[in-house]
């Protein structure tokens, strides 16, 4: 089917036809670039929500209270529920082994600190260790809050990369003493959070310092864990809403608040929130998949008129060459070598210029849902795979035409 001569044929047909070649070639490049474009921006879109999600940990779980709404247990609605620091104890005793990571956390507002003429306002958060790793923060200089910190309730404090620049400057603010209301704190480390300076705005120590120098007592202002990490999406959710229905219903009979008020005790959980925007997301692709594939396929039936009518053309030809023995197999290898090889050619075209388009232009657009859009390398690998099966389609019913043609008839036309 590859013989030298049977390239000469497809190439010498070619020639004889180069602008019916030519535009067919341009609806087939067309389909692929669109196919690949709209691929290439569902990914971008895929990007730019985990990016979204990237500001904390994917299977975070936190924990808020406020105030009643629903009358229970002759407890009348409008009572403010405070989390407190045996609610942590309670859950780590009892769940602490299913978690990954927990901390509770002791929330200050608006906070001045300053560092010799340079001041600013902040939050602090009173926190455990394991709350880097809730906030996906990166340490880039020092170290974060650790257990001897808060064993001893030193006053020390990890600073965002936004407040190290505020008011350092280009100083190493590691080791420096920072004032918080009339109070020294020790630097000991600066992190980086991938949701930007909103994020990075904030100053972490242990929370036993927070809730002893800012007389916060042993009260506590929301609770964040995460659960290990699984490799099955379902069974992930499965375990995750398990823990929220036994956390929920255990600190809500504790707290005397009525099972379906969660306004006064209520539960995020990040990993429920996800599930919802890759569904999205995958719903989105494939609409852009059948978007592209009917745009390619549109190029295939070019393609399959085209090569009827060089059937046609070539209709004493394949008499000549079935009356001189030629099986029917050869005659449907004739139109089919040359159908895929018009249709591959054109849509590595259309593959190479949309990757050179993702390549090069994906980076520079900037859009809060959508992020570097691109195609990794099995879409590539099925996008080739696509245009040789496309190929393939594109001419059998063209080649099974010409290979029933009798001698006879086929000499006889005019």
């Amino acid at each position: 089917m590859f013989s030298i001569e049977r390239w000469q044929e497809v190439f010498e047909t070619i020639s004889k036809n180069k602008l019916r070649t030519f535009l067919t070639g341009v609806s087939v490049a067309s389909g692929i670039f669109i196919l690949v474009i709209l691929l290439g921006v569902g990914k971008g879109m895929q990007n730019g929500v985990e990016e979204q999600f990237e500001q904390d940990a994917t299977n975070r779980i936190s924990i808020y209270t406020g105030v009643t709404k629903v009358e229970y247990k002759g407890m009348n609605p409008g009572r403010r529920i405070q989390l407190k620091n045996d609610d942590y104890q309670f859950i780590d005793e009892n769940f602490g082994e299913n978690l990954e990571y927990q901390s509770s956390v002791y929330r200050i507002w608006g906070s001045l600190a300053s560092y010799k003429n340079n001041s600013g306002n902040y939050r602090i958060e009173g926190v455990y260790p394991d709350n880097q790793f809730l906030e996906n923060a990166s340490i880039i200089q020092g170290r974060f809050i650790n257990q001897n910190d808060l064993k001893n309730k030193e006053k020390h404090i990890a600073i965002g990369r936004k407040v190290r620049d505020d008011l350092f400057k280009d100083e190493d603010p590691v080791g420096k003493l920072v004032e918080i209301s009339n109070l020294k704190f020790k630097v000991v480390g600066v992190y980086t959070d991938p949701g930007g300076e909103r994020e990075e705005t904030r100053l972490f120590l242990p929370i036993t310092t927070a809730q002893s120098v800012f007389g916060g007592g042993n009260n506590i202002s929301y609770l964040a864990f995460t659960l290990p990490k699984e490799d099955d999406y379902e069974v992930a959710l499965k375990k995750s809403n398990a823990f929220v229905n036994e956390v929920s219903t255990n600190l809500k009979a504790k707290h005397t608040v009525a099972p379906n008020d969660d306004s006064a005790i209520s539960i995020n959980n990040s990993l429920e929130n996800a599930k919802q925007f890759y569904d999205l997301n995958n719903i989105i692709r494939l609409f852009f998949w059948g978007v592209g594939v009917m745009t390619l396929l549109a190029g295939i039936v070019g393609v399959s008129n085209i090569m009827l009518i060089i059937v046609k053309e070539r209709t004493k030809e394949i008499g000549i060459r079935k009356a001189i023995g030629a099986q029917p197999m050869s005659i449907v290898g004739m139109v089919l070598h040359e159908s895929i090889f018009v249709t591959t050619i054109s849509g590595f075209f259309g593959l190479i210029f949309a990757l050179f388009l993702l390549e090069f232009v994906g980076p520079f657009i900037e859009s809060e849902f959508i992020t570097n859009p691109s195609v990794d390398f099995n879409v590539a690998i099925s996008t080739v795979i696509l245009l040789v099966i496309s190929g393939a389609v594109a001419g059998f019913f063209p080649a099974w035409r010409g290979a029933r043609i009798k001698p006879i008839d086929a000499l006889r036309d005019e």
